[in-house]
């Protein structure tokens, strides 16, 4: 579950990342963890801070003062060596006066294994050599024994002396293999030993079995987990498995600068890997990185390890960087002949050019002018062909009107005829009376109205089918004219009618129609108040329905 969750933190950091493998992503995470470090660092100098001002306090029984400051070198351990062991002295100093000589041992293991930790193994093993071992319990024996083991394992890394070295190495394996009988079995130290004692013999499936189950008990981004998996990433260089080699080497300086370790290997170590793969600017950005983190935590041993790589990487680096810079001087020298070659051409291009925009201004000129006849032009042709419309029109009007006239007049010589016809007859039968009875009548004139207006507005639908809908069309929706059943035109419509016609003087429209011309102005301006337009050019606009040019 743990190293599930370990994926889910790396995956939620590399999101938006195109990387070619794990590896690619884990290295861009490494950039940005190496960028974000005083996040980390910061954390770890307010646990400090707080610590400090515990100790500070007045009153504090030296049992808690011990307690305190064994806390302080617990946090400085693998940030500053110097501190760590500045609170160790302060608790030797401290058991001492308490006459507690447990603490005291206890103190002096602490102290040997800094001291070994950091290169000054002289000290550390003085401090070991003066202790009474037959007096020392069981929990503080297996303090000493690791004490001993870190003194001599680190010594065996570096002396220069080989037969030393190989004493040393003796040494270091007699005090683990003690440590491996006393130990509990399910305990960290001894599963670390054992681990080790399995990746020495070659033993690699068990050892990673091991490892295993000590990544399971631990927190990725703790002091813990960087531990197991620089012993992890140890584990695959043994197997010449380079990947998850270098793979475990990230996730164990993630941890490290995560929880503020300055005490490194992971860091330069990968910084070699890298820097023989070629990949020399992040090799150099992480063993400059692990450079200064060594200087903060101070360590002879640390700062000679790192010194050895820093030293290859940076010659290799300020190489590459001498060789690039020649290459961007010789494409700055190229650049600048090809600007000048660009300069010149520029010119030439920009006189061409000018020459250009003078022939096209020219030519837009011409075409204004083109394009301003043709508008004259389209526009005499629409004003023609508007004017042949309404001529065609007109003529279509007049001669659908003379018909209709002429059958009028016809019509009426007939009645005319045929009502002297009467007249005649009744006044020789001596009707007279009759006769004046019936001219006496208006009902006579009512039906000839009638159907005179009947005529007219047949013959004006005829011409103009569409005349009621769109005149009720220029109408706001609840004022539409609704005729009555059997009406083709009423008052109103006729009225407007006859304006479509082109009579638009009211007494005319009022003689036509039989009314007053103040009735007619009545009905023309209560038209016009229901209009959905302006009143102005309400009457414009029903002159032109029915027409193609409106």
């Amino acid at each position: 579950m743990k190293r599930l969750a370990i994926y889910l933190i790396l995956f939620s950091l590399t999101l938006g990342v195109f990387a070619r493998n794990e590896i690619d992503s884990l290295l861009l995470v490494l950039d940005k963890t190496i960028q974000e470090h005083k996040i980390y660092e910061n954390i770890k100098v307010k646990r400090f801070s707080l610590l400090k001002e515990n100790v500070a306090k007045a009153g504090l029984p030296q049992e808690i003062i011990y307690r305190l400051n064994e806390e302080l070198y617990e946090e400085y351990r693998s940030y500053i060596s110097d501190s760590a062991i500045h609170y160790l002295y302060k608790n030797l100093d401290l058991s001492e006066v308490m006459h507690d000589r447990y603490r005291q041992n206890k103190t002096k293991f602490q102290l040997a294994y800094v001291l070994a930790s950091t290169g000054m193994y002289k000290e550390s093993i003085d401090i070991l050599d003066a202790v009474d071992v037959a007096t020392l319990d069981s929990a503080l024996l297996i303090d000493y024994y690791i004490s001993c083991d870190r003194a001599y394992g680190e010594l065996t890394s570096y002396s220069q002396d080989k037969r030393k070295a190989v004493e040393y190495a003796e040494k270091s394996k007699n005090y683990k293999d003690v440590l491996l009988k006393i130990l509990d079995k399910d305990s960290d130290l001894y599963l670390s030993l054992q681990e080790a004692v399995y990746r020495d013999n070659e033993e690699f499936d068990k050892a990673e079995a091991i490892n295993d189950i000590r990544l399971e008990r631990c927190d990725f981004g703790s002091m813990e987990y960087a531990l197991v998996a620089f012993h992890r990433a140890l584990l695959y260089r043994c197997q010449d498995d380079v990947e998850q080699f270098k793979k475990y080497l990230i996730l164990s300086a993630l941890s490290d600068i995560k929880s503020g370790i300055k005490d490194q290997a992971s860091l330069w170590t990968l910084a070699d890997i890298l820097y023989k793969e070629g990949d020399i600017n992040r090799a150099y950005n992480y063993i400059c990185f692990s450079w200064e983190e060594s200087q903060i935590y101070n360590a002879r041993l640390r700062v000679e390890q790192i010194s050895k790589v820093l030293s290859v990487i940076n010659n290799t680096y300020q190489l590459e960087s001498e060789r690039k810079s020649r290459q961007l001087r010789f494409y700055l020298i190229l650049i600048s002949v090809l600007s000048l070659f660009l300069l010149v051409s520029i010119v030439y291009i920009y006189k061409q050019m000018r020459s250009l925009a003078i022939a096209r201004n020219n030519l837009e000129v011409a075409n204004k002018q083109l394009n301003g006849l043709n508008h004259e032009l389209s526009e005499m042709n629409g004003c023609l062909k508007d004017f042949n419309f309404r001529l065609s029109e007109s003529n279509h009007v007049k001669e659908e009107y003379i018909g209709r006239f002429m059958t009028l007049c016809s019509t009426y010589i007939d009645k005319l005829e045929a009502y002297r016809r009467m007249v005649n007859k009744k006044l020789q039968s001596g009707q007279s009376a009759e006769l004046y009875k019936i001219t006496r009548a208006s009902n006579i004139t009512e039906e000839e109205l009638k159907e005179f207006y009947q005529n007219f507005d047949t013959t004006f639908l005829f011409l103009y089918p569409d005349f009621v809908a769109e005149f009720n069309a220029l109408l706001v929706d609840e004022e539409h004219i609704v005729l009555k059943k059997g009406e083709l035109l009423n008052t109103e419509l006729r009225i407007f009618a006859l304006i479509r016609l082109g009579i638009s003087d009211s007494s005319k429209i009022a003689e036509f129609l039989r009314y007053s011309v103040n009735t007619i102005y009545n009905y023309r301006a209560k038209v016009k108040n229901k209009a959905k337009i302006s009143r102005d050019d309400f009457e414009s606009q029903v002159m032109q329905i029915g027409s193609f040019s409106k």
